[in-house]
């Protein structure tokens, strides 16, 4: 039986994914990576993007993720995410409409922090959009 690495993927609101993978392929703030049996200790920022958990030679479980923390052992992936989506239950007409209303916000921003809140929620929800249309990795 080969080797598998324990995952756990929480949200604020509750454990999402608790189970073994051959592979869970993070996006990293620094880039997406894989996290394999043994991998050495890591803790990275996630960046908004489609976390996959592979088994089996394929894609068991696609994510998406707006933004938090991965933390690595040998053993384990675990991922705090600031919020956490399946990638087939989102709907492409609604984020359009939202990455709509989120561009006149950003225009229409009077502060400097109302426009930064406003681009970080255009960016994630882009990002959002992305995922999607991006095709599974293999």
């Amino acid at each position: 039986m080969k080797e598998k690495v324990a995952f756990e993927l929480i949200s604020p609101e509750k454990l999402l994914i608790s189970g073994d993978g051959d592979m869970v392929l993070v996006p990293g703030t620094e880039g997406d990576f894989g996290v394999l049996p043994g991998h050495s200790l890591l803790i990275s920022g996630v960046r908004p993007g489609v976390l996959e958990v592979h088994n089996d030679g394929k894609v068991d479980e696609r994510i998406f993720v707006s933004g938090g923390v991965a933390e690595v052992t040998p053993e384990r992936c675990i991922v705090l995410a600031e919020q956490a989506v399946p990638v087939d239950e989102l709907d492409t007409k609604e984020i359009e409409a939202r990455i709509s209303d989120l561009r006149d916000d950003v225009d229409a921003s009077a502060s400097d922090d109302d426009r930064k809140t406003a681009e970080r929620a255009l960016m994630v929800t882009e990002a959002m959009r992305d995922a999607t249309t991006a095709a599974p990795a293999h």
